[in-house]
């Protein structure tokens, strides 16, 4: 663990930022050429939504990989925001291409499709940590206070995750493999399993 702890400290935050928006500008890019299939839209809202979770998810592996001798903790700030970032893309496909802006439907789908009301509190849940993702921010709420603010990420996490599953007919692999991978961080955080120290 010492000699990747040493390579990652060399690892400028600016690389981990830049990498994050590849995904973004390729996505960009496959628009304009054509190349995302029958359902452009689909492909665009399923992919910022896809690439948001699993930066989050990325963010909440931190802590736990911490506790086994690995710190990335410098990187935790560039994959949350990064995932902000992408959900709030997710949400703007959804409003602007999808729904073109027909705001009687959005908020007709708002409180009748259980997928769209559990993807909203997954974005809301998020707009406070990237509001606070500075420095200035946790001297200001104290780190206690700060830390506590910051377990709204697994509400995002799972509320996104569900969101995922439920959207997605039919339960297939994927979206139930997304959400046992929040449960799981879900039961790290909270202290299970106990690991005997014996």
């Amino acid at each position: 663990m010492d000699k990747i702890n040493a390579l990652a400290r060399r690892v400028p935050t600016a690389v981990v930022w830049g990498a994050a928006l590849i995904p973004f500008f390729w996505l960009v890019w496959a628009a304009a050429t054509n190349r995302l299939g029958p359902d452009p839209v689909k492909a665009i809202e399923l992919s910022l939504g896809l690439w948001g979770l699993q930066f989050l998810l990325a963010s909440l592996c931190i802590t736990p990989l911490r506790k086994i001798g690995l710190n990335l903790l410098r990187f935790r700030r560039a994959l949350g925001v990064m995932a902000f970032f992408y959900i709030g893309m997710h949400f703007l496909a959804w409003v602007v291409l999808d729904m073109g802006l027909r705001w009687d439907e959005i908020l007709r789908d708002l409180y009748k499709r259980p997928y769209v009301i559990l993807g909203m509190v997954g974005l809301l849940a998020m707009i406070p940590l990237a509001v606070t993702s500075t420095n200035w921010a946790i001297r200001r709420l104290g780190a206690g206070r700060w830390r506590r603010l910051h377990r709204l990420a697994y509400v995002a996490a799972l509320a996104g995750a569900l969101h995922f599953v439920i959207l997605v007919k039919g339960w297939p692999t994927e979206p139930l493999l997304y959400a046992a991978a929040v449960v799981g961080l879900l039961l790290l955080r909270m202290g299970f399993p106990k690991v005997s120290r014996a």
